[in-house]
């Protein structure tokens, strides 16, 4: 019974490429500075439904919001273009988060070396 998992891996890589190419195709950023990266994706073992996890880069709350809502408004163009591509007997339902884990692990290497700078201009006025 090993091979579910592996099929649930290669169908998240699918949908995760496929969502990467989309989402790039489709204007979902508000801006052009703004960079959206599709993170992961989690697919049920049943295949209806799959979590896709994106990550805003350069973006406030604000533009955060408003890609959410230009996924979520754009789903069914989304679900429509996987059914074509990838040729799934049922396509999953999709449901857009933002990822914020890769923010929280940008903000401990600021932090890291906020303190490193501090230490070493502490050890040069000793």
């Amino acid at each position: 019974m090993t091979a579910a998992p592996d099929r649930l891996t290669r169908v998240n890589e699918l949908i995760k490429r496929e969502m990467s190419e989309l989402i790039s195709r489709y204007s979902i950023s508000p801006s052009p500075s703004v960079l959206v990266s599709v993170t992961e994706v989690r697919t049920s073992v049943d295949l209806r439904n799959a979590t896709v996890s994106v990550s805003v880069f350069g973006g406030d709350k604000i533009a955060q919001r408003m890609i959410l809502e230009n996924l979520n408004s754009s789903r069914r163009d989304f679900q429509s273009a996987m059914a074509r591509t990838l040729g799934f007997k049922h396509t999953p339902v999709l449901t857009f988060r933002i990822d914020k884990r890769v923010a929280a692990g940008d903000r401990v290497f600021a932090l890291l070396e906020e303190l490193e700078s501090e230490q070493s201009s502490g050890d040069d006025n000793e």
